[in-house]
């Protein structure tokens, strides 16, 4: 474009179909801002001192006039709704010269730099009050209402920077007219509650061109803007996108935006007094909205587990886990929605570690139910689990949130009573005093106990023949 143009946010401008006078008598009207070129266009058979090129001010309104030598307009002008702009001989404007009007009164309708206000009052009067083929229509004797504007005769009147704005309000219009066309777009990846995702607005010309610096405002649903509130005013960049961070507040996040667009045709307001300009209203005119929605999902959630002894409370390490949906089978959604299984196609499994015997599952969708299974035991912990029923814990994962849990393990006992190793099972020996009830031992100790008396017999037979003896050499001595 030939300039950036400036952002209006759903500004009303008006542009005035009107007529510089040297000096109206019957009523008090205020320049505002453009140049007065000198002289005048002549009509009427007489010579004029200027004509002036830019902006009136009507109604506390900076407007514009393009029906060349009319009445200019009274500050207090009084107006009706009118019909569609035509020129000043009452036919139709082409298509594509309303719309850059309409868009030239958007764009520039409120400028303050006299040399833009110049170049747009001229390209208005040339396009409203151009010279028909075949009429005599420049002729210096027509009155006022017959007389056309004579474009080579002011733009040369015009200051240098002021015919450089001629030329680039006039590319500027045809490369950025109307009908534009906006859209919404919801980001493409999964939204989450309390997080910001990169909303986008694109408005584009009549030629799918990007149109940029375009004021649009915002309004969200089930969602906030990151200052927490829920409308702003955003602009398009160089692109012709609006870059919006949405935060999702509720499941159905939405963005609906509205902008002032060029109307495709300007239409006015007539006056109540005759023989005086017209308004043409535009600019503001047109809104264009869309819309677009998108699902969110709480935040994720996270399991931890821990694993510990039930005696002692103590942590233990290298315990496996399987983590399940609340029927203990199936495997747990994650925040994607899909299944958490492992590469054998069955719920993810997860293993304890360190002294606090702990694990930990993030990425959870919330809210949902989940358990966590023992897989198998950990080493001294075996006796008391039952693979029909393994110890498990289950709990409700909630938005964003850590759900905790813990699994007690009974460690296997230190056995009081040991195995014999003798005859059937029944034989075994306590640590405590018991009598054996095995008939081989019973066979055992009674045979120990004929062993042991005979014994004692033989001693004794040696004993007594000995001091038998004994005595029996006594009296020999003797």
């Amino acid at each position: 474009m030939g300039r950036t143009p400036r952002a209006l946010a759903g500004i009303l401008i008006a542009g005035l179909i009107c007529l510089f006078t040297a000096a109206p008598a019957s009523a008090a009207f205020q320049q505002e801002t453009g140049h007065l070129v000198t002289p005048g266009q002549p009509y009427g058979g007489k010579g004029r001192s200027g004509d002036w090129l830019g902006s009136y001010l009507v109604g506390g309104k900076q407007v514009f006039c393009v029906q060349f030598e009319y009445k200019a307009p009274d500050t207090n002008e009084a107006n009706r709704p009118g019909d569609e702009l035509k020129t000043k001989w009452g036919d139709p404007l082409p298509g594509d010269i309303a719309a850059e009007i309409s868009y030239l009164l958007l764009r520039y309708g409120d400028t303050r730099n006299p040399d833009q206000a110049a170049a747009l009052a001229h390209l208005l009067h040339s396009w409203t009050a151009a010279p028909r083929p075949g009429h005599d229509d420049l002729n210096p004797a027509n009155d006022f209402r017959h007389i056309a504007y004579d474009a080579p005769f002011h733009l040369a009147k015009l200051p240098p920077a002021a015919q450089q704005a001629v030329q680039d309000l006039r590319a500027d219009a045809e490369a950025n007219r109307g009908p534009w066309t906006t859209s919404v777009a919801a980001p493409k990846d999964t939204q989450i509650i309390g997080t910001a995702g990169s909303w986008r607005v694109v408005v584009h010309n009549a030629k799918d061109k990007d149109m940029a610096k375009v004021p649009v405002t915002v309004k969200l649903t089930d969602a906030t803007l990151p200052d927490g509130t829920t409308q702003g005013i955003v602009t398009t960049g160089d692109d012709g996108t609006a870059t919006v961070q949405v935060v999702p507040t509720g499941a159905h996040p939405g963005l609906a935006s509205t902008l002032s667009a060029p109307a495709d045709r300007p239409y006015i307001q007539a006056p109540v007094d005759v023989d005086t300009q017209r308004v043409v209203s535009t600019g503001g005119e047109k809104q264009l909205t869309a819309h677009d929605g998108v699902a969110a999902r709480p935040r994720a959630g996270t399991v931890q587990v821990t694993k510990v002894d039930a005696k002692t409370g103590k942590g233990i390490d290298g315990v496996v886990l399987r983590l399940t949906g609340k029927d203990r089978t199936t495997p747990a959604t994650g925040q994607d929605g899909k299944p958490l299984v492992g590469s054998d196609g069955k719920p993810v499994v997860v293993t304890t570690a360190g002294d606090e015997g702990k694990a930990t599952v993030d990425g959870l969708r919330a809210p949902q139910e989940v358990c966590v299974v023992e897989v198998s035991p950990a080493s001294g912990y075996d006796r008391s689990f039952d693979p029909a029923q393994p110890p498990s814990a289950c709990g409700t994962v909630e938005d964003g949130a850590t759900l905790t849990l813990k699994v007690a393990n009974a460690p296997n006992e230190v056995p009081t009573v040991i195995p014999a190793g003798f005859g059937p099972p029944t034989a075994t020996l306590h640590a405590d005093t018991r009598t054996i009830t095995s008939p081989l031992g019973f066979v055992l100790l009674g045979g120990l106990a004929l062993l042991g008396s005979a014994f004692v017999g033989f001693l004794a037979r040696r004993r007594r023949p000995a001091t038998v003896r004994a005595e029996r050499r006594g009296p020999a001595s003797r």
